[in-house]
């Protein structure tokens, strides 16, 4: 696949700038949105959109009218944010407020940017949510991470609903963790880099179409459980 356009939230760093980069040697215009480019996003050659909060509808809605009548072939909701929080910890105010803040951004943010785009998102379209298997409940071997893993499942939650919604549009709907990657987010801990990552992630999202929409994918492929 290739000679699309592609919108990516969360385009200014780690596994979303790598798929910018991915998604461009292969031939395709790329659409970067976030809310600070910094240097590596413009220096990839990608359409930049900046300002973007995937929280605030909008910002959101003035993003989609910059791309106009233009149709995006695949929509990847990458951005996402984590912070750690403790059983103990959870008398904190402020632990209260960075859970609140991760569901925000986690799980609100990806379902109001596939609502802000849904008018661009034509028959045949994909939109691809980036997860993390720390929000399969069946999973769960290991407790803590309060904010993350409620945020994650909600997203999933929230993926399980979209294929469904859009299945009518003829859009498909993609659910994958994109594994343990090396970024900041992680504090540069993991077993993936980005660019493997990423390249895993654009086979998993070339493969999604509508019999296969609706399920929680780890990037290598396997079946995650929920």
């Amino acid at each position: 696949m290739s000679g699309h356009t592609i919108a990516i939230t969360g385009a200014n760093r780690g596994i979303g700038l790598e798929l910018v980069r991915l998604f461009i040697a292969r031939g395709d215009h790329v659409i970067g949105l976030c809310r600070r480019a910094g240097d590596d996003l413009p220096a990839t050659g990608a359409e930049v959109i900046d300002d973007v909060n995937v929280t605030s509808s909008d910002e959101l809605r003035a993003a989609a009218r910059r791309i106009g009548d233009r149709h995006i072939n695949i929509l990847v909701n990458v951005a996402g944010i984590l912070t750690s929080e403790d059983f103990d910890g959870l008398g904190d105010p402020e632990a209260s407020d960075r859970i609140l803040r991760q569901y925000e951004v986690n799980a609100l943010g990806p379902l109001l940017a596939t609502h802000a785009f849904a008018g661009h998102l034509a028959t045949g379209s994909k939109v691809a949510l980036i997860t993390s298997r720390m929000g399969s409940i069946a999973d769960n071997d290991s407790g803590g991470q309060y904010g993350y893993r409620m945020s994650k499942a909600a997203l999933n939650a929230a993926g399980k609903s979209l294929s469904l919604d859009l299945t009518a549009r003829r859009i498909a709907v993609g659910i994958f963790h994109p594994g343990f990657v090396r970024t900041e987010m992680t504090g540069y801990n993991g077993q993936l880099e980005p660019a493997e990552s990423a390249g895993l992630l654009a086979e998993r999202i070339d493969e999604l179409e509508l019999d296969n929409a609706g399920r929680f994918l780890h990037a290598n492929g396997e079946v995650l459980p929920w």
